[in-house]
């Protein structure tokens, strides 16, 4: 452990693989977007059942990614992956024969759990497999190829969907997990923490999936009823509850999967607050935007997938730069600035109407977004790993992970029913059209928030406080991303690499 040099034949089998597997999570995360239109033609979906297709997912990847990251600790980490991309390829091969929507949805909750498997533990093999003076130039291919598999997700779903079908977009997966299962072994060693001791806080885990599921329930319901009903009231009430009792659970537990502790820093707590409103806000805009394309302006998938693509470009460019400059300058302005200028993209794209061009009506749009969505995700990640203790650090990545898919999670389930979108209404392009309009202005509302919050509680010294595992003070930590749709992860940047590394993500 700890010996495989960067650039040799084993470092890039290991790199290739983990960066395979981590990437069919991210496609499955953002190319199902794509299908949602064709998925309410062909399976007679509703509503409802759209939000429940991309919740299911997310509900189950939020609710278990911790301990997932645990279970690699403990276990081995290339045998958690493993059993990880196993489950996540016999998941995906159901969702592909799926024969109703009710079938799809049950195989994208068991996606949920495999790709919670693998997806920490693919940065954790690296962490503890790479030379410590090679590990952050690892961590950073692995970032960047991450990115491009995020990149090409929307534009390989869009078009296996418009010359195959959409269930190919699931099919993709088994060849690529047959070839992780049957490499890994050979090229990856196993790892495990030693010191790891203790049960599992199994739990705190079933409590955390429950209120998930309860309060997505409920706001998926009321959307699809455009009200309140007893079974609203009831799973509320059990999300509300088991919520409760997760956090007295972790206050309690000795080994808990989330040692609350680590929200006395102020800091930390406020990255976490900015990175739920803002990644509300882009959950919101891209669980709708897609559809718009194609019912609205009634692009083809493809065309749709391609549309964001400026997004990730920028993304890919600029990511590690803005980590640079909130460095120099602290992350507080970027935190600001950013979510600001993501709303006013937001604004932009709420005057789309049937009929209107890419490149007057979209392309703008996009851009401003983008350019505001590169000022927030490297700083976020920093401001995150740099506030939290060092003992922490592995979980504090983990949370940050957790908050922004959870984000995603509420946003898909809550959005349509605050804009009056329901039953067949995505389908309908006037309905669809207003109710995009009034989605963007409280997309929009929400990142101003995420801006406020993090003028009045982000720190501009923040990054200067970090220290390294040995005590040393940092003074150069940056980070990019490898998915900024999906997620906020972490690329350490260039001085100060072997630090940023130690505090990567091990769950």
């Amino acid at each position: 452990a700890g010996q495989i040099r960067f650039g040799t034949r084993a470092g890039r089998w290991v790199i290739a693989l983990t960066v395979l597997g981590s990437g069919i999570a991210f496609l499955e995360a953002t190319v199902v977007n794509v299908a949602l239109p064709t998925l309410a033609a062909d399976l007679d979906a509703d509503v409802a059942d759209l939000q429940w297709t991309l919740n299911g997912y997310m509900l189950t990847l939020a609710a278990l990614i911790l301990i997932g990251g645990s279970l690699g600790d403990r276990y081995g980490r290339r045998r958690v992956f493993l059993v990880g991309v196993i489950w996540f390829t016999l998941a995906s091969a159901l969702c592909a024969l799926a024969p109703t929507v009710e079938v799809l949805i049950v195989a994208r909750v068991f996606q949920g759990i495999g790709g919670a498997l693998l997806t920490p533990g693919s940065l954790a093999i690296i962490e503890a497999t790479f030379h410590r003076e090679d590990r952050a130039r690892a961590i950073g291919a692995w970032s960047a190829l991450g990115g491009i598999a995020g990149a090409i997700g929307p534009l390989l779903g869009g078009w296996l969907i418009e010359t195959v079908d959409w269930r190919a977009i699931f099919l993709i997966n088994l060849p690529l997990g047959a070839f992780i299962v049957w490499a890994a072994p050979r090229y990856v060693p196993e790892t495990r923490d030693e010191t790891v001791s203790g049960r599992l806080d199994v739990l705190g885990s079933t409590l955390a999936a429950a209120a998930l599921a309860g309060i997505t329930f409920a706001l998926i319901r009321a959307s699809e009823l455009g009200g309140v009903d007893g079974g609203v009231l009831v799973a509320l009430a059990i999300g509300v509850a088991t919520a409760a009792a997760f956090v007295l659970t972790e206050r309690r537990a000795e080994q808990p999967m989330l040692p609350l502790s680590i929200f006395s820093s102020r800091q930390f707590s406020a990255a976490n607050v900015v990175t739920f409103v803002v990644y509300a806000a882009l959950g919101g805009v891209f669980f709708l935007l897609v559809i718009v394309l194609q019912v609205v302006l009634g692009y083809s998938p493809i065309a749709a997938g391609a549309a964001a693509l400026p997004v990730t470009v920028l993304l890919l460019l600029f990511s590690a730069r803005s980590g640079a400059l909130a460095q120099r300058i602290g992350p507080r302005l970027p935190l600001t600035a950013g979510p600001v200028l993501i709303a006013a993209g937001m604004l932009m794209l709420s005057g789309i109407e049937a009929g209107d061009a890419y490149l007057t009506a979209v392309l703008p749009g996009i851009l401003v977004y983008g350019v505001g969505l590169v000022f927030v995700v490297a700083p976020i990640t920093a401001t995150v790993l740099a506030a939290a203790p060092v003992r922490h650090a592995g979980v504090a990545s983990g949370v940050n992970n957790a908050v922004a898919r959870t984000a995603g999670l509420v946003a898909v389930a809550a959005l349509p029913l605050l804009v009056g979108l329901s039953g067949t209404d995505l389908m309908n392009p006037a309905a669809l059209e207003d109710g995009f309009q009034a989605a963007m202005i409280v997309t929009a509302a929400l990142s101003l928030a995420g801006a406020l919050i993090a003028f009045l509680f982000i720190s501009a010294d923040v990054l200067e406080s970090a220290e390294d595992p040995s005590g040393h003070n940092i003074d150069h930590l940056d980070t990019d991303l490898h998915c900024g749709i999906d997620s906020p992860p972490l690329r350490p940047g260039h001085e100060g690499l072997e630090v940023a590394a130690a505090r990567a993500d091990r769950t």
